[in-house]
């Protein structure tokens, strides 16, 4: 894959923005997408625990936690116990399991900050995690408010 980056016009305008939105779509997106894996017992530590990942060249963060109901939307004011750095692409690489995450952590382009522990524990988690192929596909809009719609109805 070739690299890609956000062009610094777009990121300028992206951080700009406010956090609160794109925390929620993402933190409803991760939750349609895993629904009860995140409900397993594995996951208890992460349970009320600030987190933050940040996509360094989209200008972006999204603040969530996890509680009784899967991932929730946290206010960016507070310090996050575990904040996760990289660009979108790695992250990308990340989700397409392209990339190891030891090997974008050892050569910088993945960084932890706060409590480590947790961060391995989140690592390690997602690693053992049998997770099927990720389809950009199931993120377009159309599908996410169909999803949305059948749970409403159900």
């Amino acid at each position: 894959m070739r690299p890609f980056f956000i062009p610094q016009q777009v990121s300028a305008i992206l951080s700009r923005l406010p956090q609160y939105p794109h925390s929620l779509i993402f933190t409803r997106a991760i939750n349609l997408a895993l629904g009860s894996k995140l409900q397993d017992p594995v996951w208890q530590p992460l349970h009320g625990k600030r987190i933050c990942i940040r996509v360094r060249d989209a200008g972006i963060a999204f603040h969530f936690t996890l509680d009784q109901n899967g991932l929730a939307t946290r206010s960016a004011t507070a310090r996050p116990d575990l904040a996760i750095s990289a660009s979108a692409q790695d992250f990308v690489l990340l989700a397409l399991r392209k990339e190891d995450p030891d090997t974008l952590f050892f050569s910088r382009r993945l960084v932890m900050e706060g409590d480590t522990e947790l961060g391995l524990l989140v690592k390690n988690t997602l690693d053992g995690m049998e997770l099927p192929p990720l389809d950009f596909r199931l993120l377009l809009p159309a599908h996410l408010f169909g999803k949305l719609r059948m749970r409403l109805l159900a």
